[in-house]
């Protein structure tokens, strides 16, 4: 494989995805996140020296008719994606080729203040936007972003972009240790969420070795966060080795409890003894709950009795 097209890799949340990297020589991005695991950069607006649209579509076809049974095409980059010059031209050209892929971005979300970003996004299947704080002094000491960009902006932005988009919006808030753990930054972010209403938010904290000198924190609190933005279809990132201990749950607190925050498939294995598990299987035989997938997580939702 070149360069640019990579994998596919085994996403838990996406499933087969097959990477492609529109900044494959340097990091370029409008942000120097204090977890990313790319070597410090000074922010950007732009992506210099880009591989063409016609070279991403040759090597995103031969692997194609190499690896079968992908989910997801990734358009992600060594920064930040949207920057890419050719971004519109690009999306129209892989949606001609994907057949029963789906097109996924990884973007920060920094851009989609911009209305031509987000008339390009929404051609895309899946979009994932980052939003770590709700503050500007939050969002300076853990994005570090590029002079000029207000935090205020790019929530407008997100709002903007849900009103003109109707597939599979995806939120990621990543938590610092000191920094965006604090219950006053996520009662702030459960506002705005609450407001775009994205169709999964993934929560996570620092895993892979970053840049700079930050900690992760505790699953637990992990949690405990997330509990803070109730009713809100929530995906944690569950540390591989983690467990703790299954509990028992009656009925009823299985039905407040998906009514309080939908349950993933993760989240029903690490805490739910077997017998809880079989209680919850006929709620679904029941018509109580269904299943929901949204962007390859499933969700245990309460069904609409009306």
């Amino acid at each position: 494989m070149n360069k640019i097209v990579f994998g596919p890799i085994t996403s838990r949340r996406f499933g087969q995805s097959l990477g492609i990297d529109l900044s494959p020589d340097a990091k370029q991005c409008n942000f120097d996140c204090i977890y990313c695991e790319l070597k410090g950069a000074k922010p950007v607006d732009t992506i210099q020296n880009p591989p063409s649209v016609q070279k991403v579509v040759d090597a995103v076809k031969e692997a194609l008719l190499k690896y079968k049974d992908i989910d997801v095409i990734t358009l992600t980059a060594n920064g930040e994606p949207t920057l890419y010059p050719h971004l519109q031209e690009l999306i129209q050209e892989l949606n001609s080729i994907k057949k029963d892929s789906k097109l996924l971005i990884l973007s920060n979300g920094a851009t989609s203040s911009s209305k031509q970003t987000r008339e390009i996004l929404k051609e895309i299947d899946i979009v994932k936007l980052s939003l770590d704080c709700a503050t500007q002094r939050c969002f300076n000491k853990i994005d570090r972003p590029l002079k000029g960009l207000h935090v205020e902006d790019i929530v407008q932005g997100i709002r903007e972009f849900r009103k003109i988009y109707s597939k599979e919006l995806v939120i990621e808030i990543l938590v610092v240790a000191g920094i965006n753990d604090k219950e006053e930054e996520f009662e702030a972010l459960r506002t705005i969420l609450k407001e775009i209403q994205p169709d999964r938010i993934d929560i996570s904290t620092v895993d892979r070795p970053p840049a700079y000198d930050v900690k992760s924190v505790s699953i637990p609190r992990l949690k405990e966060l997330a509990g803070i933005l109730s009713s809100l279809p929530i995906s944690l990132a569950y540390k591989r080795d983690y467990s703790e201990e299954k509990r028992d749950f009656t009925k009823e607190e299985i039905l407040n409890m998906i009514d309080k925050r939908p349950q993933s498939f993760d989240d029903v294995h690490i805490s739910f003894s077997t017998k809880s598990i079989q209680i919850l299987e006929q709620l679904v035989e029941e018509n109580f709950l269904h299943v929901k997938s949204v962007a390859g997580v499933n969700f245990y939702k309460l069904k609409d009795r009306a």
